[in-house]
């Protein structure tokens, strides 16, 4: 009677499952960006936000009463209307959050990181697919906003062409106020998971907290120019401040700062936050 040798029996019972490959950064960004286009309400969704901020724009140059005045004068006012740009910040900061708050809501979440231990990846690539969604929604309602505006102001004589030394700044910070605010509400979500509180922490931080200080006096003013509605405003401001007034003005470095570091700080924060706690 013959006997199997210990080496074979062994090496049979020993031999390693094969594991599947760790996925791939692209492959996540894939799969984010396929949840996202999905949604059937998404595309009507950022349509609607385009042609509202390029309508608040219209609205705003057709009731200027000062429209035939020296071109360039009231590019701010009629190209990037605050209301129109408001409302993007609303917008943009809530359908971040929902990138991920929707998850933790149905807990899809929880089969998202079982299927991807590395939930830091996870976030990183949500914040990928978010940041080049709303950077292409915010260059079309910018640009949409700039030639509209400037069509109107054709009639009167005021208008500015694109190459104008005034319109590249206040373009490019208009276009990316979307992603922005976007990006700082994806980063709240992580970091709140319930979708009340996350809409409730983004309007009030993007949009309501920036009122409640004046530039009066320096503290209240060095707060209020660390918003990003009040960097959004300086960097559109075509003409300099006056250094004889008596409040304290935002310098355009100290606005691309703001505008850098929200959305960094909310994504590292919530890179750092996801890995270190349960579901």
């Amino acid at each position: 009677m013959t006997t199997l040798a210990p080496s074979a029996a062994s090496s049979s019972s020993s031999t390693p499952y094969l594991l599947d490959p760790p996925a791939r950064f692209r492959d996540l960004v894939a799969s984010e960006w396929i949840k996202t286009r999905s949604l059937r309400s998404t595309p009507w969704a950022l349509a609607f936000i385009t042609l509202f901020v390029i309508g608040s724009a219209a609205v705003a140059t057709l009731a200027d009463k000062a429209a035939g005045s020296e071109p360039g004068s009231f590019l701010a006012y009629d190209s990037f209307s605050s209301p129109g740009y408001m409302t993007l910040m609303l917008f943009a900061g809530s359908m971040g959050a929902l990138t991920v708050v929707s998850e933790y809501s149905s807990g899809l979440i929880r089969t998202t990181f079982a299927a991807v231990p590395a939930r830091g990846a996870v976030v990183l690539a949500k914040a990928v697919v978010t940041a080049l969604l709303w950077t292409a929604v915010g260059t079309a309602a910018a640009l949409g906003s700039f030639l509209v505006s400037q069509a109107i102001l054709n009639g009167h004589g005021a208008a500015v062409a694109i190459t104008h030394p005034d319109v590249f700044r206040p373009l490019l910070a208009s276009a990316l106020l979307a992603p922005v605010c976007a990006l700082t509400g994806l980063g709240l979500g992580v970091l709140i998971r319930h979708a009340a509180g996350t809409m409730l922490a983004t309007v009030f931080g993007l949009l309501m907290l920036a009122p409640m200080f004046s530039e009066s006096n320096r503290w209240s003013a060095d707060v209020k120019h660390t918003m990003v509605s009040s960097a959004w405003a300086r960097l559109v401001q075509t003409y300099e401040p006056n250094p004889d007034s008596l409040g304290y003005s935002a310098t355009l470095p100290g606005a691309w700062a703001v505008f850098a570091l929200w959305p960094l700080i909310a994504i590292a924060l919530a890179v750092v936050v996801v890995r270190r706690r349960d579901v």
